[in-house]
């Protein structure tokens, strides 16, 4: 079986991208959700626009307030279960 990209987090349980970073990615996505990938420190990067795009479980997200502690539940765990881009 071929090796898979970790997923965010897994990079988080390793220490190489923190809960912080994660936080950030949210909040880059709420303020400009068209803005394009997010880089975390590690050089990983991960476009939080195009999980949004092709879930429907985050359908949702383009139609409510920016401050719904559902929709950055919803997008953090998006976030943590893709797999970013490797530096």
């Amino acid at each position: 079986m071929p090796d898979t990209p970790p997923t965010v987090a897994d990079l988080r349980k390793a220490g190489i991208i923190t809960s912080h970073e994660v936080v950030a990615a949210i909040d880059a996505y709420i303020r400009a959700p068209t803005a394009g990938p997010y880089r975390f420190a590690s050089g990983h990067s991960l476009d939080v626009s195009a999980l949004v795009d092709a879930s429907p479980a985050l359908e949702k997200v383009g139609r409510s307030r920016p401050l719904d502690a559902g929709i950055r539940t919803a997008l953090a765990a998006a976030i943590m279960a893709a797999r970013p881009t490797l530096p």
